[in-house]
């Protein structure tokens, strides 16, 4: 018999996969590395991501529903800010284990070369 989930941990659970799912575009993420080095006003993220206004302010409203950025608007500008900076910890993590999985492709794709003087 398999154990029932509470509702807390549901909702937790729906928390953590609407924030995967806010991260899961490569637009998204190229917003989030940017703010990681500050916080940027709209027309700046629009620049950056090389799309129109409009996609770029849902892609952020998509971020900021599931929190992992927050804004402020002043005057006719809208600044973002990174509200969940831990999340770059877990792009570290991704990324090491992408370059550990290419070394071990690597190692698979080449055979090393037999030493002199060893019989097979």
């Amino acid at each position: 018999m398999t154990p029932r989930i509470s509702k807390l941990e549901r909702a937790r659970l729906e928390a953590r996969a609407k924030v995967f799912k806010a991260l899961a575009h490569p637009s998204r993420l190229l917003v989030v590395q940017e703010l990681s080095r500050g916080e940027r006003c709209v027309c700046e993220l629009t620049k950056l991501v090389g799309a129109d206004m409009s996609t770029v302010s849902k892609h952020l409203a998509v971020l900021h529903a599931a929190g992992v950025v927050d804004s402020e608007k002043r005057g006719s500008q809208v600044y973002y800010r990174l509200r969940m900076p831990c999340v770059l910890g877990f792009f570290k993590c991704v990324e090491g284990a992408m370059q550990a999985a290419a070394k071990e492709q690597m190692e698979v794709a080449s055979p090393r070369p037999r030493r002199a003087g060893r019989k097979r």
